[in-house]
């Protein structure tokens, strides 16, 4: 079962199930209902603390660590975003920090085809996500 959700879904299932639509416009609307699956956040963790910098939209990322796992708590003021951050999180979520720097982002991203379609500030946005993931996770393994 995959933390991010409560339901089964891995970063393989998203690429297969990216490949069945025909346009990109079926695509970003599969991807925005991943976003709505994401639990809600509560409204007292949306400070100033947990918001990520370099992106276009308000997004929100809180790391709680489960034993040696993590599980990333995420919200955003814009559909699209919340959608993208369902993706991200389906590669991250659920794993230790060793584990999430070694994720292969960039040949997720490939496979998904999804970088070349966002606007160059979604784009950034996006790898400002994962750089703060990668970020928590080099700082818990430097204690």
């Amino acid at each position: 079962m995959n933390p991010v959700f409560g339901i089964d879904i891995s970063a393989d299932d998203i690429i297969e199930n990216l490949s069945f639509f025909d346009s990109w416009e079926e695509r970003y609307k599969y991807i925005i209902d991943l976003g709505k699956e994401l639990p809600p956040m509560a409204d007292e963790l949306k400070s100033e603390v947990n918001l990520v910098r370099g992106c276009q939209s308000q997004v929100w990322l809180v790391p709680e660590q489960q034993d040696e796992l993590f599980i990333f708590k995420v919200d955003s003021d814009a559909h699209i975003v919340k959608g993208l951050l369902a993706v991200v999180l389906v590669a991250f979520n659920g794993r230790s920090a060793q584990a999430i720097l070694a994720v292969d982002i960039e040949r997720y991203f490939t496979a998904l085809d999804l970088v070349r379609h966002l606007s160059p500030s979604r784009g950034n946005g996006l790898r400002a996500m994962v750089k703060k993931i990668q970020d928590i996770a080099t700082a818990r393994l430097a204690v």
